[in-house]
């Protein structure tokens, strides 16, 4: 019964839909009655659309709001996707959650901050974001690394300046620029190489296609920085979300249960297998 039940969405409405890039929107959600549990930075839900199905999604809100509100921010690349990205103010969609890991604020405490986030990967990193700005204190330098492939894919670009005035360094950069870019060029690991880095008080946060994840996270063991202390963000095909179904599993995980979150301890051997 438990199972059962725990596969059953609750309804929620669209309260806004924000278009983020041309193909991209984030969907601010409600619930119609009750609401799920409190979510944590990393974690995602399972989103229902009605007659066409469902997909996992990260949510890429902030995790210190009490309303009960989701922010799910969603790319269109598929019937489910399209069908939520197309969703007007005032449509019903279905969210089980949260489900999964999260990136582990507490512990990264009086450390500083790396955000490495390769495309959409910003979108499951922008709760990491807000809960640094709102307990600023209890981190050191925070540093945001955000690439796209180009500049109009960037994301939460109208953000920008909020947070750099939380104290947060933001370092973008493109594949190919265009238009009016004169920021910089090159794959995120770019930037990276460059920056000073505290290895042992460093905690790296790293988000996007999974090269780009493990050249980030070779690139910063090789710069001494502990594989325990490179957290990044893995994706299957999720399809139960509560570990039943097994679409999901990565070598020994399932990431539905042990993941999308880990360190690169545990994931760097995975990620070595090709086509795993």
């Amino acid at each position: 019964m438990a199972d059962r039940d725990a596969m059953l969405p609750l309804p929620y409405r669209v309260l806004e839909s924000r278009l983020e890039t041309a193909d991209t929107v984030s969907l601010r959600l409600a619930p119609v009655a009750e609401q799920l549990a409190p979510f944590r930075p990393g974690q995602f839900t399972m989103l229902y659309l009605h007659g066409i199905g469902e997909i996992a999604v990260s949510i890429s809100g902030d995790s210190g709001r009490t309303d009960g509100t989701l922010v799910q921010t969603i790319r269109d690349v598929g019937a489910v996707s399209a069908a939520a990205v197309h969703a007007q103010p005032g449509a019903l969609i279905g969210v089980r959650g949260p489900y999964g890991t999260d990136w582990g604020m507490s512990s990264a405490r009086d450390h500083d901050l790396l955000i490495v986030a390769g495309g959409l990967g910003l979108a499951p990193l922008r709760p990491v974001l807000y809960a640094a700005v709102a307990d600023r204190a209890s981190y050191r330098r925070v540093i945001l690394i955000a690439g796209a492939r180009q500049p109009a894919e960037l994301l939460f670009g109208d953000e920008l300046a909020s947070w750099t005035a939380a104290g947060i360094e933001i370092h973008r950069t493109v594949d190919q620029a265009a238009g009016r870019w004169t920021g910089s060029i090159g794959f995120v690991t770019e930037p990276l190489a460059r920056l000073e880095l505290r290895p042992y008080r460093t905690v790296a946060f790293v988000c996007g296609p999974e090269p780009m994840m493990q050249h980030t996270a070779e690139l910063l063991v090789d710069r001494q920085l502990p594989p325990e202390l490179i957290r990044i963000s893995l994706e299957r095909n999720m399809k139960c979300g509560i570990g039943v179904c097994g679409h999901c599993q990565l070598g020994p995980l399932l990431l539905c249960r042990q993941g999308p979150i880990t360190d690169y301890r545990q994931a760097g051997p995975l990620l070595e297998v090709v086509q795993l």
